[in-house]
């Protein structure tokens, strides 16, 4: 039988990767259920073929992305707290999918909770879809007798992520919109209108100035080698892709973004709401300090933190305190850390964890907001400063062309 490589949490609170022998996956997840680990997500075996990781990466079974895991959630707690029953509620959420897949993969399992299967087991079934914190707190409600609230936090907390993730993309779009046609305003002055005036200059013997010679030069590079720079960065993304998939390129580069001034410190404010509203709904929904931080290790998508949060749980595993790990880590902001440690001293942890997410998610707004209101002038700046430029240019090589002909 071929052997399954998960991550895992094992009963001492510590992750681990572990092989399970097994027919098929699903028959490999009930054997970790039965021992009573908790799955973090699956590991590429030792010795596996580029093939085989691609192929894993990109296939297999589908999945629920994370807006409609959102909805899906929502529609579902608001179906179980207005009295109706899982399986009901289960196709009611299926029928209002808004694609084939996500019903599909609904309906899968309610077919599942049909045959008798928890619903959190049927959950850890596809894991593509739902990620370990998902199935821990199901798993977690369902045992309390407490499902419906449960999926009310778990709603809030995806949709919260959602709202977030959605104002930052917005935020920068703009920005990365404006730069793109200020670039493309430019190139098309050096590639297309500054060339049309070359002939009448040369045939009336006028010498260009310096700055016209250079940017002529910068605009026969543009038109020369454009489908070379588009091939080096069609062979760069996939490459750069590769190398971050790996991890110690990977955690210098998440490193290396999590200090760049202005966009560092949002993404340290997103991180920070993210991980404390992680934190603080496992933790209100009976999942233990050690495994819940272990769980938020696995989400939290930065390596950098990532590793923050290991150093965190193990001083918290030897009874030294999870804020004095993330003090000592000096990767979340000082807020963070205090909240936290006022939230350990006053045995209000989760609570207090969901009041810094509310924080950080309120401030990284507010980074947005403020990233944009600089970018936009600067980009606007830089782009007139570089049109201007254009202009003057031609305007001296226009002087000479007026000074020869009188």
């Amino acid at each position: 039988m071929p052997d399954f490589v998960f991550r895992v949490i094992d009963r001492a609170g510590a992750p681990a990767r572990l092989a399970i022998d097994a027919a098929s996956e699903a028959e490999a997840i009930e054997t970790l259920k039965r021992r009573g680990l908790i799955l973090l997500g699956t590991a590429p075996r030792r010795g596996a073929s580029l093939l085989a990781l691609l192929n894993r990466d990109i296939g297999g079974a589908p999945r629920l992305g994370a807006d409609a895991l959102a909805d899906f959630t929502r529609e579902l707690a608001s179906m179980l707290g207005a009295g109706l029953d899982l399986e009901r509620a289960l196709r009611f959420a299926a029928s209002t999918a808004a694609t084939p897949r996500g019903r599909a993969i609904i309906l899968a399992i309610c077919d599942k909770v049909r045959d008798g299967a928890a619903l959190w087991r049927a959950l850890g079934e596809a894991p593509r879809s739902f990620p370990p914190f998902y199935v821990g707190l199901v798993r977690a409600g369902e045992e309390s007798g407490a499902l419906a609230a449960t999926l009310e936090d778990l709603a809030e907390l995806l949709e919260r992520n959602r709202s977030l993730r959605a104002a930052m993309i917005a935020g920068l779009t703009y920005p990365a919109l404006l730069a793109l046609a200020a670039t493309g305003a430019i190139v098309f002055l050096l590639t297309n209108v500054l060339p049309e005036f070359v002939p009448i200059f040369a045939e009336n013997g006028v010498p260009l100035p310096a700055t016209t010679r250079l940017l002529l030069a910068a605009g026969q590079a543009c038109a020369a080698f454009w489908p070379y720079a588009l091939a080096l960065l069609a062979l760069a993304i996939p490459g750069i892709r590769l190398l971050l998939a790996r991890p110690a390129p990977r955690l210098r580069f998440d490193r290396l973004v999590l200090r760049l001034p202005l966009l560092g410190t949002l993404l340290r404010e997103a991180l920070a709401a993210r991980f404390t509203r992680t934190l603080g709904t496992l933790l209100g929904n009976g999942v233990a300090l050690v495994p819940a931080m272990a769980i938020v290790q696995n989400v939290i998508g930065n390596r950098a933190a990532a590793l923050a949060i290991a150093t965190a749980a193990d001083a918290a595993r030897h009874g030294k305190g999870l804020a004095a790990g993330l003090a000592a880590a000096r990767l979340m902001p000082e807020r963070t850390v205090h909240l936290l440690r006022l939230g350990e001293e006053t045995g209000q942890l989760g609570r207090m964890a969901l009041r810094a997410a509310a924080i950080h998610e309120e401030r990284a707004r507010l980074g947005v907001q403020k990233l944009v209101s600089l970018l936009v002038p600067a980009i606007t700046i830089v782009m007139g400063g570089a049109i201007g430029f254009i202009v003057a240019s031609l305007l001296l090589a226009m002087l000479g062309l007026d000074a020869l002909a009188h």
